[in-house]
């Protein structure tokens, strides 16, 4: 994987309202051959949904298709494809002369940058109907023209993942505090376990959830998104001193994490062989419901106490190409994925450890759930994540940077240089 104003990227504080509002194969040649082609569009007529969702994620979506498909509304065909190539794949399934009809993807600024090179459908006359949600979720789904361009369907939170029972067998508690999260992660080094997993290998993004955390813990969610929007320098003092913070936490990190991607990194973590791992909620995609039950979390932990608290709270959901050879039955499917009916068998078929987006939509009746909930609720601000606040051609920038730093925090200076200079070519492209 909030409110969003789309000309400043910001997400205030929400209430327990505002967060239940927000409560995330073929390719492209094979997917446009599935889509309508010519002619009228009719209301039933076929139409692909492109997807990176796998594991339990799959499963949901996979539901929610086939039931509204036996609506009669329309004729969906689901084309899944690994996150890594979708990624880098989607400016060229929008930009293609027949592209998929519909993309599961993020809100906010990553779906406002697409939109701003018209790729993006005009949906707001869906939005007309959904009159239900609240204004966090219309400006999360709005791009900077004042158009809806998006449906939501769910968010989830990010935090220290870890297993209640490993937690137990080593006698150690979760940390509020940095110095006791350092402290923490001392007594699992003494024990032999590597304190912090981390997943690099194919997924090098998951570096960008410490720079996130560790940005919005010492200077603020404003100065992140500032940052993020190209109002501020990485090679800023400010910028630099999260890498100092960063640095003490470096001993501790599992040095095999590098080489394999955040799905093993999950593996290793419930096998015990890593203590902790942070990481979003989809971590229990992959994993079997009877662990889901072992999992627990703790919020990342305080390092000032003078900067108000902001959380991570990704919003997952769909928008749809302009050049949908079926709009009517494209519109047909992103009313039908914002009905509570839809979000809730979503949920009830994945591993349920997500927020449905519908404010009367119920989310799975687990402690998990409740908790990650009210961690979200409790926050002065939320942001999204390092693409989503900014835009997904940012995001190698940070993958490049963060990852040298990992291997030579020695040399930050330089690679702060290199970030900003890449940054600016992004930003001025």
């Amino acid at each position: 994987m909030s409110d969003f104003d789309p000309s400043r990227r910001r997400l205030l504080g929400l209430g327990l309202a505002g967060v239940g509002a927000l409560s995330a194969g073929p390719l492209l040649s094979a997917c446009a051959s599935s889509a309508s082609s010519g002619g009228t569009p009719t209301t039933g007529g076929p139409i692909t949904l492109q997807s990176n969702l796998t594991g339990a994620a799959k499963s949901g979506l996979e539901k929610l298709v086939a039931d509204f498909n036996k609506l009669g509304k329309g004729n969906a065909t689901l084309n899944t494809v690994a996150t890594e190539i979708y990624r880098t794949q989607l400016p060229t399934y929008l930009s293609s002369a027949n592209p998929p009809d519909l993309y599961t993807w993020y809100s906010g600024s990553v779906a406002n940058a697409y939109s701003r090179k018209n790729l993006l459908l005009d949906i707001s006359d869906v939005w007309q109907g959904l009159g239900d949600y609240t204004p966090a979720m219309r400006n999360v789904s709005t791009d900077e023209t004042g158009k809806q361009i998006f449906v939501p369907m769910n968010n989830y939170w990010w935090g220290f993942f870890y297993r209640k029972s490993n937690f137990a067998k080593w006698g150690v508690q979760p940390p509020k505090t940095w110095a006791e999260f350092l402290a923490l992660c001392e007594t699992l080094k003494s024990k032999g376990i590597p304190p912090i997993g981390i997943g690099l290998g194919d997924t090098p993004w998951v570096a960008s959830a410490w720079f996130d955390y560790l940005n919005i813990r010492v200077n603020g969610a404003p100065f992140h998104r500032e940052l993020l929007a190209g109002k501020q320098r990485f090679d800023d003092p400010k910028v630099k001193a999260v890498f100092a913070k960063w640095r003490e936490a470096l001993p501790y990190f599992d040095p095999k994490g590098k080489a394999y991607p955040f799905q093993e990194a999950t593996t290793a973590l419930l096998a015990g062989k890593t203590g902790m791992f942070l990481i979003g909620t989809f971590l229990a995609d992959a994993t079997a419901k009877d662990v889901v039950e072992d999992l627990d979390f703790f919020q990342f932990p305080i390092i000032d106490p003078a900067v108000p608290v902001a959380e991570e709270a990704p919003t997952d959901g769909l928008f749809a190409s302009a050049k949908s050879a079926n709009p009517a039955a494209t519109k047909a499917l992103l009313t039908y994925v914002a009905s509570v009916e839809a979000q809730e068998a979503y949920v009830a078929n994945s591993s349920g450890i997500i927020l449905p987006a519908h404010p009367k939509a119920k989310a799975a009746d687990m402690p998990l759930v409740a908790k990650g909930k009210a961690m979200l609720a409790g926050a002065a601000e939320l942001t999204q994540f390092f693409n989503r606040d900014s835009s997904d051609a940012l995001q190698p920038t940070a993958d490049t940077a963060l990852t040298r730093f990992i291997d030579k925090p020695d040399q930050i200076d330089a690679i702060l240089a290199e970030w900003q200079k890449n940054a600016e070519k992004v930003f001025k492209g």
